[in-house]
């Protein structure tokens, strides 16, 4: 954009229909154009031109994605607690004690590839503001990270960069990094997957909205200035596929500021404390565009803006740049004029830079008709003046077509039955460590003790446990579990069946910390949405999910759609990150997953059904390199069942240790379990389970490992009885090894061993980093 033309005004536009217009390379279709000259009966102007542009962008409409996503309203269940649902900032949740919860994930994938500290560190400073909008004081973060295989020489660019943003902004932020997940494979080669969540905590009255109530109060930008960084940074990378001409045509990345936006949620929360605040949004994807028209369009529709009131930090920015800047640390504010000066000396004390851009404006009964109206003035001259619903809530709704895609019976019909299994002991042994050592599966750490976990005061459990766990308040035992899963594999298998899985692991890692589960968010990462194939996935994945979520009454509170994850005409596996939250009514009956040494002699138990499953399993992976086949059924009855005995147990005080069953199955949680806690255990193998290799690597889901008491036993198994789960003694805790006895044998591994194979592969390839 040339910085010496002449404003485009709303004057020019009518006296020049004719005139070319980029809007192709702003992302918009030649229809999209044609309907926003429909709108305004006009052409539109370079900053109307703008506007349009990124808010009908994939990543701010929800275009391609809207008719599915409408699923998760249509199949809500019931819940008492769902106090905000989807269409704000963020979902919040009721948990007791005139408390409420806020969490939600998004995606940062595009940018944090370009750029992977900026990318990824801007991913959190984005969600953690989407948290603070809603009233809330942020608590806690997690990150759910998909990166190529561990071992390639982008990977090894890109992964210590995305874990530093991560560590930098949530550090210097002071919130705890509470848990999360990490994957590798070679569709993510160029297209990583950068999901970040946050959760934070308010009174039930706390609770702000993005709306612009009231004529004549006055709009307030304030936090950081607006610069060139990321000029339609997320909202175009989101929506545009990498390929090699396009890398060449990448706008640059966000750069974020974590101390600032420290002094910005303490002065927003202040803000909030003394109900300075009518109506808040933050400015992040489409920045100005995005709060102006969401705002007005969420309150009476009407407003006015003097753009050139906006503090800039490079005075040479165009109106459409100033518009589409993404700028990080900056939220815009409708205060009443008698509470004016009192929001401004807050934002002194905090020393945040505060202008009044505007005010609401009312609107006649025929402009409210067309969507409201928001004008725009640049030196005097308007440069916009058009309906914000149309903007923000009145997008393209595309119902793409989409089709099964022609080689997935061959997918399916290509089982894991024809793979070689282990034939003896020693193989069986070797495949274990084989596993365990792989990347995906293995020890976490090398990326997660680079986070601090236990800022604040209130973790109660962190990665690499099963769930995060945080005290809700200084002055309360109640806590909030969550945990994030997806597994690509599985749903590259049959979308449908892979997104209930990734859904059934999360609710069931919630339930083995001892929570029960209460709502959901997701982050959905697919390729591009012109592709029929990846359409059929992407129905299939929220069918899916919705169904499940009622079928187990965890409403969807909000999430994220991620599109264009491919790299020319390839895409990545489809990887719906599923994020459940649980409550816990005392964070002392936590369950953490390691065996302690106060544990030794207690029995263990497997519960739930194994089968042989192991269709787009760890071990078919690691072992074989081979993806088809079906991925495990789920049984939702069966893990609400398993999520009530683990709740329970926790209560009671039954359990000493639980672990979910998932990827590498029953081998690896053993290990897991053992290494965590320092302590091993000996496994008999026989009855149901007497196969060795299918009770050891079968990814059936429904299945948790359970250390209980020797004088809680009786009630354990009556617990389990009561519920309808199956539960087997297939051990005991003790020892200094993972030993496995079976009809025809056994093998002993000893934890130094597993601990070898276990902690030092991501440290091998990325100590040099």
């Amino acid at each position: 954009m040339s910085h010496s033309r002449a404003i485009d005004t709303v004057a020019t536009a009518e006296s020049t229909p004719g005139a070319e217009q980029p809007y192709a390379e702003l992302g918009m279709a030649d229809d999209e154009y044609a309907r926003v000259r429909t709108i305004l009966g006009r052409r539109p102007t370079a900053a109307e031109l703008a506007i349009y542009s990124v808010m009908w962008s994939e990543h701010c409409s929800y275009k391609s994605s809207k008719v599915h996503l409408k699923k998760f309203g249509e199949l809500a269940p019931d819940s008492d607690a769902l106090l905000v649902g989807m269409g704000e900032n963020a979902g919040v949740v009721d948990v007791g004690e005139g408390r409420a919860v806020t969490f939600k994930i998004e995606s940062h994938n595009h940018p944090s590839y370009v750029e992977p500290h900026q990318g990824a560190a801007t991913g959190v400073g984005g969600i953690v503001r989407d948290i603070l909008t809603m009233g809330a004081r942020p608590v806690a973060v997690m990150d759910a990270l998909r990166f190529g295989p561990a071992d390639a020489p982008d990977t090894r660019r890109v992964l210590p960069g995305v874990v530093s943003g991560i560590s930098f902004y949530g550090n210097c932020l002071g919130l705890p990094n509470i848990g999360g997940e990490v994957g590798f494979g070679a569709g993510y080669a160029g297209n990583p997957l950068v999901n970040a969540l946050c959760v934070g905590v308010m009174k039930h009255s706390d609770i702000k909205l993005a709306q612009a109530p009231g004529p004549g109060n006055k709009v307030v930008l304030f936090g950081a200035t607006t610069g060139p960084d990321g000029i339609g940074g997320a909202s175009v990378l989101a929506s545009a596929t990498f390929d090699d001409e396009s890398q060449a045509k990448r706008p640059s990345v966000q750069v974020g500021d974590p101390f600032l936006e420290k002094l910005l949620i303490e002065c927003s929360l202040e803000l909030f404390a003394q109900d300075l605040v009518v109506g808040i949004q933050d400015l992040g994807a489409a920045g100005v565009s995005c709060a102006t028209t969401e705002l007005a369009a969420g309150g009476t529709g009407g407003m006015r803006i003097e753009l050139d009131r906006v503090p800039l930090r490079d005075s040479t920015l165009t109106p459409e740049e100033i518009l589409m800047s993404e700028s990080q640390e900056r939220m815009m504010a409708v205060v009443e004029p008698g509470r004016l000066d009192d929001f401004l000396a807050v934002c002194r004390k905090w020393n945040i830079e505060a202008a009044v851009i505007g005010e609401v404006t009312d609107v006649t009964p025929e402009e409210a008709e067309r969507g409201g109206r928001l004008v725009m003035t640049w030196h005097g001259e308007t440069i916009v003046d058009l309906p914000p619903r149309t903007a923000a809530d009145e997008g393209p709704v595309y119902e793409r077509p989409y089709a099964r895609p022609a080689e997935q019976d061959a997918l399916q019909a290509d089982t894991p039955d024809r793979l070689d299994r282990p034939k003896d002991d020693a193989a069986l042994r070797e495949q274990l460590l084989a596993v365990l050592a792989a990347p995906g599966v293995c020890d976490p750490s090398w990326i997660t003790r680079q986070y601090d976990s236990y800022v604040l005061g209130n973790t109660v459990l962190r990665a690499p446990h099963d769930g995060g766990m945080i005290r809700i308040a200084d002055d309360s035992d109640r806590g909030v579990a969550l945990a994030t899963d997806g597994n690509g594999r599985y749903t590259r298998l049959d979308p449908y069946t892979g997104t209930r899985a990734a859904f059934a692991e999360a609710y069931r890692n919630v339930a083995a910390t001892g929570a029960r589960p209460l709502a959901v968010t997701n982050c959905l990462n697919y390729g591009s949405p012109e592709d029929p194939a990846v359409m059929w996935q992407f129905a299939e994945s929220t069918r899916g999910l919705a169904e499940a979520c009622k079928q187990l009454g965890t409403p969807v509170t909000g999430g994220n759609v991620s599109f264009y994850n491919q790299t020319g005409e390839t895409a990545i596996n489809p990887t719906p990150v599923i994020g459940v939250l649980g409550v816990i009514g005392d964070v002392h009956d936590r369950l953490t997953s390691g065996f302690r040494a106060a544990d030794d002699g207690a029995a263990l138990y497997l519960l739930g059904e194994t089968r042989d499953e192991l269709g787009g399993s760890a071990w078919a992976d690691v072992v074989h390199g081979h993806l088809g086949g079906l991925p495990p059924a789920v049984d939702l009855d069966a893990e609400a069942a398993l999520g009530e005995v683990l709740a329970s147990a926790a209560e009671y005080g039954v359990a000493a240790a639980a672990h979910d069953l998932s990827d590498g199955g029953l081998a690896v949680a053993l290990a897991e379990s053992a290494l965590r806690g320092g302590t091993g255990c000996r496994i008999s193998l026989d009855g149901d389970l007497a196969d060795p290799f299918t009770a050891l690597f079968s990814e059936s889901t429904a299945r948790a490992l359970v250390a209980v008491r020797p004088e809680a036993e009786e009630a354990f198994k009556e617990l389990c009885s009561r519920n309808g789960v199956p539960a087997a003694a297939i051990g005991t805790v003790g020892g200094s090894s993972l030993s496995v006895s079976h009809p025809g044998g056994g093998f002993d591994i000893p934890l130094t061993e597993l601990r070898t194979a276990y902690e030092s592969t991501l440290p091998g390839i990325f100590d040099g980093e």
